[in-house]
């Protein structure tokens, strides 16, 4: 054996490679520790497959479970060999403006094993995380082969039947990943199933099977496996048939092509990885999430000073007139954007829809709308404006609609109902993000798209739908549920209502507080379907129940929330139970906390706080003795790092709390 030993120090970085090579057989087993020994995986060649098997604690989390890639020009079939290891491990620290922590540690262990399979390379590439394992694989250039079609499965194998947290499968072929959630053991997992997928496997272990540096590959998604009593099974998404999008919802409805291999690469290249995160409770899991940004490359975008986070209310009327008044209420209530939604360049189901003209559609305002004149006005008060555009007329005049946009001095794009799933969908989106970046663009992206961590590298991709939010009237436990399973894979854009109806089906106006700091989102929709007092009547067939914001005392924590932050804790978590996030910007804490069905006694504990410090804060609940429209008391307290609150909540009510220090 040889080894290679090979130091490279850069910031606060550390790799150490080490080169084995060996003459293994057939059932060679390596194995693979996180840097605090917690997790491990071990690889095998057993019976000329790739099989893996997880630990954590020394306890299984995965039985012997396995890898395999299919494709025509490479058969991956035959003997399974391995040719030799590469170990190398990582300590590293990196900074970001845009996420929900300001620093992040990227401290893992590596092992690289390189495959003969059948005469064909193969490379395993494995990773060790305190928050979980991570595999990918990569396939080197071979043979004369340029490129290469494949697909791939994984099964997962558990020793019990768990119960976990599933999406179900849309009608007529479309998976949803703004669907409900159900609690059902592994053989009842429904085909087509979202990821991250939580299970429980116990009082003291929690997983998610996730994807990470999905960019130019087709999405997993998940269904019951047949490998094992207790198996999953993950597998590519499928081509789609010609698209076709519902008139009323703008879902995609058009059914997938099977028999075909899902994707297309030229050779080199290395697969998305395939991610399992782990953690004693669905609180941890939510805080050891960085191990989907750390599987992501660092930011392409040198200057990135001109990427702007913050909050956004949409203007209801698509006119002129509730334009400006729109951009007066952003400007002093703290709000950074103002957008326009579908209808201001005709129906957005229309082919015939040309986003490079303002042509207000009809049946959702009678105008007038001249929206150059808005976007000069916001930027004498600091509001940048943001245009909602349909995939539709993105797919057919990206580059076109960016170039006019820039003219425009629009700040950024809401891409409406993109095509998720297979390869082609994903390639296009992401390089979509790409040219937004290079005309200095932020985006958010809705509908059914899941992040995997691309916003670390394009940083002007703040945030995502993915996730049935308000606009939907979901209830706090639906909320509850997202917090912990949706929300392990990055931001969400949650469209937080306020004044509107559907709050008090939802839960609460305090709750609806918490939403800005439980739900973490770099661009936050406040006021969804409420619009400011001066906004024109006329003209609001679109949105149905939309309500004029009043001037209720609590507004100030909107004002005051952030989006971006420098410290994340989660102070107590149960999915669809109870959930209180505490977040730090600066010296500044803000607590939310959301409760499902269940009424209960909240018992914070401030010990996160400096020692030795005074704060003042300030406490949002729901109480109906309040003689406001929205029922929310405010009480001013004074805390330090020794104190204690126990508050009694009722059932789908919440609470929010800021925490200054004092001097």
């Amino acid at each position: 054996m040889i080894k290679i030993i090979h130091f490279l120090k850069y910031r606060i970085q550390i790799l150490v490679v080490l080169v084995s090579f060996c003459s293994c057989t057939s059932s060679e087993k390596t194995e693979l520790k996180s840097p605090d020994g917690t997790k491990k995986i071990s690889v095998t060649t057993e019976n000329d497959q790739i099989e893996f098997a997880v630990f954590y604690n020394g306890n299984s989390v995965l039985l012997p479970s396995t890898l395999e890639i299919i494709s025509e020009q490479l058969p991956f079939s035959g003997s399974l060999s391995i040719l030799n290891t590469v170990h190398t491990f990582e300590s590293n620290t990196w900074h970001s403006d845009f996420l929900d922590n300001s620093s992040f540690h990227d401290n893992y262990n590596q092992l690289k094993v390189l495959l003969d399979k059948g005469g064909n390379q193969l490379n395993l590439i494995v990773r060790a995380y305190n928050e979980g394992i991570a595999l990918a694989y990569e396939i080197p250039e071979q043979g004369g082969i340029a490129k290469i079609d494949l697909d791939e499965k994984i099964n997962y194998n558990f020793k019990e039947d768990y119960k976990l947290w599933s999406t179900p499968k849309r009608e007529k072929g479309v998976l949803t990943a703004q669907g409900a959630y159900r609690k059902i053991p592994i053989s009842q997992l429904q085909k087509g199933c979202e990821r991250p997928l939580v299970i429980e496997m116990g009082d003291s272990l929690m997983i998610a099977l996730a994807e990470a540096k999905l960019v130019d590959f087709a999405r997993l998604s998940f269904d019951k496996g047949s490998s094992s009593e207790f198996s999953i099974v993950s597998s590519l998404d499928s081509k789609m048939e010609e698209q076709q999008q519902d008139t009323i919802t703008g879902a995609v409805i058009s059914e997938q092509l099977e028999g075909k291999m899902k994707v297309h690469k030229k050779l080199p290249f290395q697969s998305p990885w395939r991610v399992i995160m782990m953690a004693e409770n669905e609180g941890q899991l939510l805080t050891n999430n960085s191990i989907i940004q750390n599987l992501n490359d660092a930011s392409e975008i040198k200057d990135e000073s001109w990427i702007k986070p913050g909050k956004v209310i949409r203007e209801a009327t698509l006119t002129t007139e509730g334009g400006f008044v729109t951009v007066d209420f952003a400007a002093k209530h703290n709000m950074q954007y103002v957008l326009f939604d579908a209808g201001w360049y005709g129906n957005e189901m229309y082919d015939s829809s040309d986003a490079t003209t303002i042509t207000v559609d009809p049946n959702r305002s009678k105008g007038p709308l001249d929206l150059k004149a808005v976007i000069d006005y916001g930027k004498t008060k600091n509001i940048g404006i943001i245009l909602y555009v349909n995939r539709r007329a993105l797919e057919k005049q990206l580059d076109e609609v960016l170039e006019l946009f820039q003219s425009w001095g629009v700040a950024g794009i809401k891409f409406g109902f993109v095509r998720v799933g297979d390869q082609d969908a994903t390639a296009w989106l992401h390089e979509a993000i790409k040219k937004a970046a290079s005309y200095k663009m932020v985006v958010d992206v809705h509908d059914e798209y899941r992040p995997t961590g691309f916003s670390r590298t394009y940083t002007n991709f703040l945030t995502q739908e993915g996730i049935a939010g308000d606009e939907t009237t979901v209830t706090n436990e639906h909320t509850l549920i997202n917090m912990f399973t949706r929300m392990l894979a990055g931001a969400a854009d949650n469209t937080v209502c306020y004044y509107n109806s559907r709050v008090d089906v939802m839960g609460s106006h305090a709750s609806q507080l918490a939403k800005t700091v439980c739900i973490f989102s770099p661009l936050q929709f406040l006021y969804w379907n409420d619009k400011p007092l001066d906004s024109p009547e006329k003209n609001d067939g679109l949105w149905g129940d939309t309500r004029h914001i009043g001037n209720e005392p609590e507004l100030e924590f909107f004002d005051a929330v952030p989006t971006t932050w420098d410290e994340t804790k989660v102070l107590e978590a149960q999915i669809g139970g109870i959930g209180v996030i505490a977040r730090r910007k600066g010296s500044d804490w803000f607590i939310g906390g959301i409760n499902g069905n269940q009424g209960r006694t909240v018992e914070l504990d401030f010990s996160f706080l400096d020692k030795n410090t005074a704060y003042k804060a300030k406490l949002y609940t729901d109480d109906k003795a309040v003689q406001t429209r929205t029922h929310v008391k405010i009480e001013e307290k004074e805390l330090d790092s020794n104190s204690l609150i126990k508050l009694n909540i009722e059932k789908n009510n919440g609470f929010a709390m800021r925490i200054q220090k004092i001097n």
